[in-house]
């Protein structure tokens, strides 16, 4: 092999290990995300497939810990689970659909993102205030014996 042919190989095969090493594992070993408010591999998880999942999913929270009138966050599940009238329950992705940030807080009928400020309604996710044009997508969940179960 002559050396300017080994020397583009070798070269090639250098760049192509650096690359292989540049995507490998960032050391956020912790899941907490990067702080951006932009979901991050770290924080994904499947439902249903921790140890103490139950048959009919896993269990989110009691249906006394989701206020009547608002909702709570499960940051690392990426869920919202709202209570717009009293013993009715809906959940919907925890991701913005404008610029998939976090949405952060649930308050005076609307899930609200803080990375532009789009609002979604409690009761259908629909966009109450742009930039979002489309609604947080539905999650399934099921209520059973005052628990709430994802999935």
């Amino acid at each position: 092999m002559n050396a300017r042919r080994r020397t583009v190989l070798t070269a090639g095969a250098a760049g192509a290990a650096a690359l292989v090493t540049g995507c490998g594992s960032s050391g956020d070993e912790g899941g907490g995300g990067d702080g951006s408010g932009t979901p991050t591999a770290s924080d994904t998880a499947s439902p249903g497939t921790s140890p103490d999942a139950s048959p009919g999913g896993e269990e989110l929270a009691a249906t006394s810990d989701i206020p009547v009138g608002g909702g709570t966050i499960f940051k690392e599940r990426k869920v919202v689970v709202t209570q717009p009238e009293e013993g009715e329950f809906k959940a919907f992705s925890a991701v913005c659909t404008h610029a998939q940030c976090f949405v952060s807080t649930v308050s005076d009928g609307t899930i609200n993102c803080p990375c532009h400020g789009s609002k979604f309604s409690i009761t259908d996710a629909a966009v109450e205030a742009g930039p979002a044009t489309r609604p947080l997508p539905a999650e399934q969940i099921t209520v059973s014996g005052g628990a709430i179960l994802l999935g």
